[in-house]
């Protein structure tokens, strides 16, 4: 059963109020988290306490308990001198840059308006209501190692990104 310091492994697709898929994990490609250590946005981890492998589910979770609302101080005016003068700036890039108390922040160019850029360093889902899908295919007691480092391992041990 689904808890605080279990590895379940979801296949699910997510899907905004329209509709429209955002992201999915099938049998090809399941997704696992240690349940309790903070991976998920914690609107799903929280629904999916005492679940048992097989169960199905839907699940809305609302901005505040997924990616929060969309927060208009983090979208910001800065000057095109601000960028190396070779970065390629478009519509949809994506950089990593240090948010106001310091932590690194991925923003998003919105607009590049001559020689003003419009950032955003709102998370991409911030504001959506997001509708989880979700089949749990598998839940075992998570190993001491992975319960120190805070997250599944893979089924060959580390699974890191390769």
């Amino acid at each position: 059963m689904i808890g605080t310091g279990k590895v379940v492994e979801l296949h699910y697709v997510l899907t905004d109020a329209k509709g429209k898929v955002l992201d999915r994990a099938d049998k090809d490609a399941p997704f696992s988290y240690l349940h309790g250590g903070q991976q998920i946005v914690p609107g799903l981890e929280s629904a999916l306490i005492g679940l048992k492998v097989g169960d199905k589910k839907k699940v809305v979770v609302p901005p505040a308990d997924g990616y929060g609302d969309v927060s208009n101080e983090l979208r910001i005016e800065v000057k095109r001198s601000q960028f190396p003068p070779t970065a390629e700036l478009q519509q949809g890039m994506q950089f990593q840059a240090n948010g106001p108390e310091g932590q690194g922040m991925v923003f998003t160019v919105s607009k590049v308006e001559g020689d003003t850029v419009h950032i955003d360093g709102n998370h991409p889902l911030a504001g959506e209501t997001l509708h989880f899908d979700v089949e749990v295919t598998a839940v075992r007691d998570a190993t001491d190692e992975e319960k120190e480092h805070g997250h599944a391992h893979g089924p060959d041990g580390h699974g890191h990104h390769h």
